[in-house]
């Protein structure tokens, strides 16, 4: 058994910068890969960013590329996401996700790869 919890959530004004966390208690020496997704308002929940366990892998959707990172520090089981230049079209529940890889080292992109997620946290961007 896995927990996620989530925090860094919060209103920011267009243009400026949160950094939200993802803390994996219980069985955290397993090799997580990890996700972020978003829930818009009245709008179906899209993938954000993804990593693999070792970092070597990571993907993001076109729509946060140059603006959001996905770092993590497995010495702290911990998940980051680095959110620039923040635009109100990024206001949505943020969610973390995460899976065991076993060997395979792998970043996944899709909602239903992941078992394991966290509750969600705000982000409101004003204009």
């Amino acid at each position: 058994q896995v927990q996620l919890v989530e925090s860094g959530g919060g209103l920011v004004q267009a243009g400026g910068s949160l950094r939200l966390s993802c803390s994996a208690s219980g069985r955290t020496f397993r090799r997580l890969a990890m996700g972020w997704f978003r829930l818009p308002p009245g709008k179906e929940r899209e993938f954000v960013a993804a990593i693999s366990w070792s970092g070597s892998t990571t993907y993001y959707a076109d729509s946060v590329k140059g603006r959001f990172t996905i770092p993590r520090d497995n010495g702290k089981n911990t998940m980051y996401l680095q959110m620039n230049s923040l635009k109100p079209e990024d206001t949505a529940v943020y969610y973390c996700a995460g899976v065991g890889t076993r060997y395979n080292d792998y970043a996944a992109t899709s909602g239903p790869e992941y078992d394991y997620w966290g509750q969600g946290t705000q982000v409101t961007v004003s204009s």
